[in-house]
């Protein structure tokens, strides 16, 4: 009886736009206002100069080639934040129901069909009904970008990862508060996922004929 031929897929892949979608974790307000600029200078600068600039490529060429374009940002269900996690209590972490810190980051804001999720702890896959959701979609993919590099996008890519996803991070759509700190934490997670830029992100997507 013949053995069943083992497929051992590469990280290469050409990603089909209608299989894929673009996460954006936590490109919200509450990361980019007066208040984060004075306590991390580095880290907003970053947002502003590189990252910003390349989520915003990003989402305008591939949406119109039938990319999904999910969004996640932190957000408690309730005023008060009662339904947080643990660790968000602990550490303080609330942008209350409604709160404009919850807005998405100016030119990247969602259109009117596309997917937001709240999520109240680090881990968009923990705290979200993001993986049914993209199993319903049909998604494949995942394009990760977004805040910060170390945390929630760093649990992004793994717990994808984890479930089945190819997962790519865009690093120059991402950011953390140093520069050493985003560069450690894209080797950290680097096994898990294919780490370009957004350029070359864009250049591997062609659709099936």
């Amino acid at each position: 009886m013949n053995k069943p031929i083992v497929e051992h897929p590469k990280r290469d892949r050409i990603l089909n736009p209608a299989e894929t979608a673009v996460l954006v974790v936590d490109a919200q307000m509450s990361e980019f206002n007066d208040a984060k600029r004075a306590e991390k200078p580095e880290y907003v600068g970053a947002i502003e100069t590189r990252a910003l600039p390349a989520i915003r490529r990003l989402i305008d060429t591939t949406r119109p080639l039938g990319v999904e374009i999910v969004y996640t940002m932190i957000e408690s269900l309730t005023k008060c934040g009662r339904d947080r996690s643990l660790d968000h209590k602990l550490s303080g972490i609330h942008v209350p129901k409604g709160s404009p810190d919850a807005d998405m980051m100016p030119g990247i804001e969602p259109h009117d069909d596309d997917i937001v999720l709240p999520k109240t702890s680090s881990g968009v896959f923990n705290s979200t009904n993001i993986n049914y959701v993209l199993r319903n979609l049909g998604i494949r993919n995942v394009i990760v970008v977004g805040f910060i590099t170390d945390q929630c996008v760093d649990m992004a890519v793994r717990d994808g990862a984890d479930l089945g996803y190819y997962m790519v991070c865009a690093e120059d759509g991402c950011a953390t508060y140093s520069a050493e700190r985003h560069q450690l934490a894209l080797k950290a997670f680097g096994g898990y996922c294919r780490v370009q830029t957004v350029d070359d992100v864009i250049a591997t997507l062609e659709p099936v004929t």
